[in-house]
């Protein structure tokens, strides 16, 4: 009978094997972001539950940025895009 020592356990990844892709960001990233004015856009699906502490975190580690909420559903409209240096908004699906 074999020992333990000599038994080999075999499982597979549930993950399985992902692809690499190519990122492509959709603005250049802020060189410095105190005195910025960032806008939070929290939808109304589960994200909440994953923004709503990050925007905790992000307001106390970078007070010196001017931190804005965008309304319900998270839709700017174009003259408060204007007013933005930077939209963090999450989607969860």
């Amino acid at each position: 009978m074999a020992s333990v020592k000599d038994r080999v356990y075999k499982c597979l990844n549930p993950v399985g094997i992902q692809d690499p892709v190519d990122v492509y960001p959709l603005a250049p990233r802020l060189d410095k972001i105190d005195g910025k004015t960032i806008h939070f856009s929290l939808g109304t699906g589960g994200e909440q539950e994953i923004l709503i502490p990050l925007r905790k975190k992000l307001l106390a580690d970078y007070p010196n940025v001017n931190w804005k909420m965008a309304p319900a559903g998270g839709a700017l409209s174009d003259e408060e895009l204007k007013t933005v240096d930077a939209v963090i908004r999450g989607v969860v699906w």
